[in-house]
Order: C-alpha cells, then sequence, then structure tokens
C-alpha cells in the first residue's frame, strides 16, 4: 500500500499527530525517529535501518553516549545562559523549555538517568551554581567569558577604592569632630560676678563691646564721674581723666579685636579646609600610573589561564607608562602585560620597597610596618633629602623591590 497523497486527508491527520511532543518511550534516540504508537515502535525497531544503527552503536557504545551527553549539555547551558543569565531558577522550568523542541536530545540517551543527576553534575563541574531547596534545585549560571570577568573585576576594584576613600574621610572627620570637641572644653569659661557698689554716689558702667559684657564697678569711671559732678578745679586734671579714659576705651576695643582674630575656626572649617589642601596636594603629585622597573608584581588576569594567574613576576622593562614586560619569577616566562593585569606586592616587614605614587615618588624605602585598618604602611625613607624620614603611604602606592 502506497504512501497517501501530501494533500489527502490522511497525510493532514498525520502531519498534525506529529506535531509537538509524543510519549518518550517511544522515541529512538539513534535514529532521531519519533513512533505515535507502540505498533509504530516495534515496526522501527524491526527495521533495517534501526538495525544498522545498532551495529554502529555496538561497536563503541560509549561515543555515541558521549556524544549525546555533550549535545544535551551543550544545548541545555545555552538556553540557560541566553534564557535566563544569571538568574538563579529552579531546574524543572529550565528543562520544560529545553524539551519544548521537538528536536531535542533525550535525557535517556545520555549518561545521567534524572535530571537531578544532572544538576548535581553542573554544580560540580562549576558550570552553575546549585542549591537544593524543599520546592527542589535552583541552579545559576555562572558566566566566565572574559569581557565580563574584567568588567566585573574594574567594578569590584572601583568599588573597593570608593569604600577605602570613605571609610578614610569619616575617620578624619571623627578625629577633627574629636579634637575641636577637646579643644571648646580646653577653653576657659567666663567668670561672672555680683554687681555691688562700694559707694551710692557711684555709677555703674557697662562696656557692650562685639566679644564680651562687662559688668562692675569701674574705678575710670567712677573717678570721671565723680569729676563730672564736681566742679572742676583745674583744667589740667580734667584733661589728664579725659585722656585716661579714651585709652583705656581704645585698649578695650584693640582687645577685643585680638580676641576677635584669635577665636578658633570651627571644626567643620577646619575640616573643609584641610580637604582642600589634600586634594590640592594630591593632584599635583599624583599620576594615574605607576609602573617601575625591577619591582615584583602579582599577575591577576585569568585571560592567561591558572598557570599565570597569582603568580609573582619582575618588571624588566616599562613601556609607554601603562605596559610592562615582565619575567615570572617560577618558569621564567617573559609577557607584556597592562598595569590593570598585575597589582603590586607588599613584603614582610624590614624588606626594601619603592614608593610608586604621591608626594615621594621614586623614593626608595624601609618598611616598617602595616596598617591594617587604614590600609596603609609606616615607611623610612632611604633615598632624597628627607631621608630617615617615616611617612604613612597606602598600600597601591608602593611596592617590593626585586
Amino acid at each position: 500500500m502506497g504512501k497517501a497523497d501530501f494533500l489527502s486527508p490522511k497525510a493532514i491527520a498525520n502531519r498534525i499527530k506529529s506535531k509537538g511532543l509524543q510519549k518518550l518511550r517511544w522515541y529512538c534516540q539513534m535514529c532521531q525517529k519519533q513512533c505515535r504508537d507502540e505498533n509504530g515502535f516495534k515496526c522501527h525497531c524491526m527495521s533495517e535501518s534501526h538495525q544498522r544503527q545498532l551495529l554502529l552503536a555496538s561497536e563503541d557504545p560509549n561515543k555515541f553516549m558521549d556524544y549525546f551527553s555533550d549535545e544535551f549539555k551543550s544545548d541545555f547551558v545555552e538556553l540557560l545562559r541566553r534564557r535566563f543569565g544569571t538568574k538563579r531558577v529552579h531546574n524543572n522550568i529550565v528543562y520544560n523549555e529545553y524539551i519544548s523542541n521537538r528536536e531535542h536530545v533525550h535525557m535517556n540517551s545520555t549518561q545521567w538517568e534524572t535530571l537531578t543527576d544532572f544538576t548535581k553534575w553542573l554544580g560540580r563541574e562549576g558550570l552553575c551554581k546549585v542549591d537544593e531547596t524543599p520546592k527542589g534545585w535552583y541552579i545559576q549560571y555562572i558566566d566566565r567569558d572574559p569581557e565580563t570577568i574584567r568588567r566585573q573585576e574594574e567594578q569590584a576594584r572601583k568599588k573597593k577604592q570608593d569604600l577605602d576613600d570613605e571609610e578614610r574621610s569619616a575617620r578624619f572627620i571623627e578625629e577633627q569632630v574629636r579634637r575641636g570637641r577637646d579643644g571648646k572644653e580646653t577653653d576657659e569659661t567666663p567668670v561672672f560676678t555680683e554687681l555691688k557698689r562700694e559707694s551710692e554716689e557711684e555709677k555703674v558702667a557697662f562696656n557692650l563691646g562685639a566679644s564680651a559684657c562687662v559688668a562692675g564697678p569701674s574705678k575710670s569711671s567712677s573717678a570721671l564721674g565723680a569729676n563730672a559732678l564736681k566742679a572742676a578745679p583745674s583744667s589740667s586734671s580734667s584733661a589728664s581723666t579725659s585722656s585716661s579714659s579714651s585709652t583705656k576705651r581704645k585698649d578695650t576695643s584693640s582687645s577685643s579685636d585680638s580676641r576677635a582674630e584669635k577665636k578658633k575656626k570651627s571644626a567643620l572649617e577646619e575640616i573643609m579646609e584641610m580637604e582642600e589642601q589634600k586634594k590640592k596636594k594630591q593632584q599635583e603629585v599624583r599620576t594615574d600610573y605607576w609602573l617601575q622597573p625591577n619591582i615584583v608584581v602579582k599577575v591577576i588576569t585569568k585571560r592567561l589561564g591558572d598557570r599565570y594567574h597569582k603568580k609573582k613576576a619582575v618588571v624588566t622593562e616599562v613601556r609607554d607608562k601603562y605596559t610592562a614586560v615582565v619575567k615570572m619569577i617560577d618558569s621564567g616566562d617573559k609577557l607584556k602585560l597592562d598595569q590593570n593585569h598585575v597589582e603590586t606586592v607588599i613584603p614582610a616587614p624590614g624588606k626594601r620597597v619603592l614608593i610608586l605614587n604621591g608626594p615621594y615618588r621614586d623614593a626608595e624605602a624601609l618598611l616598617e610596618g602595616i596598617n591594617e585598618k587604614n590600609f596603609s604602611a609606616q615607611l623610612t625613607l632611604d633615598s632624597g633629602q628627607q631621608k630617615g624620614k617615616t611617612v604613612d603611604v597606602a598600600y597601591e602606592d608602593f611596592c617590593k623591590l626585586a
């Protein structure tokens, strides 16, 4: 009996039935053929083409299983990466989307018997982060693209630098506030006296200056008042009295002005002034390049593989300020790296270092100690005009000498 015509009702019905997913037990992965019922699957297993495929598979069964396992893993991980990215998702949701494709590789032809086994394998291989919950297994894709890793490293480095700057600023502000509070406590407090008059005829004078208010009897004012009430016996005595009073007024005003000038600045003004001076000083002496010959650095990029990652090297040559030719200490290999792909090395106390940035740039020094709270170290300068001076330098501004 021949095949039905393409546009015949029977052919159309067969195409409609073949659409979508069918039962897995009637699918032949070797021949990639889906049967609709048990009888069709039985006839297919007795066919000559199926027997030939079985003979080929019997020669090397592991080869075919590895091939189907690799295809299943690649398609599953690609779907997870493109569809969900690095989001945490239930493994069954990803699998349902994967098997919605009629041409997918079935799991019964791979080395994994269940979806749980495959999920655990992904976690062991480091392809995904997996965790078990009462609702089932959840997976999260790990993006190992070099460009993505580089971008994440730059973001992490920038975030760490911002946090370090914020912590230093916060500590500096707290220190200034404490110093201002201690300075205010040490200031002399004003002494208040009782208002008394020695005699009823004596006048009380108030000096309402800008910086102080004095209340109490004044000998000069009392003398002036007594002379004013009495008839002036001579012009010389009145002239001397007026001149002495005017001199005292001038002295009082000058003393108040000097006290106003000597008045301490507020803690906020002092902090702002020191911050501006610090920024100006840093802008003048700091640069965005720090590489120097004959220093020991550590390779932090993962693009070169595990052979060079986290390994130390010596800078033999600096090119264009931002690129260095380094020689690996372990293997002796020579590499050309950007300064973003290496970091400084902090030696043990007592070792010699080179200052790479800041006001003491290019100066050799001796490492005295490390301050972990401030992310800095105490260095004793060993060269230059300020030899023997102890300075505080940040981690990233000095490096071990080769």
